[in-house]
């Protein structure tokens, strides 16, 4: 009967990542919250924009457009920060956080 069901095989490629699905998570979601922060920041820039353009001299709304667009390089900065400490927590930790293997059933 055993040999009908087949031999289990030890998931040795699923043991060298136990306890790293907490990092896995935090990569993905700093990877997904830093791209769509990154889409956001090109909108706010592109409005900005359109606010600047259509100030027509106007200091109040000139003052806003570069508040916005103030803010935007700030964001971007900020984000670019998030990636640097997570390299750097990676790196002392040995933790691959910014580039995880994800593993899942083979076909």
């Amino acid at each position: 009967m055993i040999g009908l069901l087949g031999t289990i095989q030890n998931p040795t490629k699923y043991a060298s990542t136990q306890g790293q699905g907490l990092f896995t998570f935090l990569g993905n979601a700093l990877k997904l919250t830093a791209a769509a922060a990154g889409i956001y920041m090109i909108i706010q820039f592109i409005m900005a924009g359109f606010e600047y353009i259509s100030a027509e001299g106007d200091p109040k709304k000139i003052t806003a457009a570069w508040t916005k667009i103030w803010q935007s390089m700030l964001g971007l900065v900020i984000i670019a920060a998030a990636f640097v400490l997570a390299g750097v927590v990676g790196r002392i930790t040995g933790i691959n956080i910014l580039n995880p293997e994800i593993y899942g059933p083979t076909p």
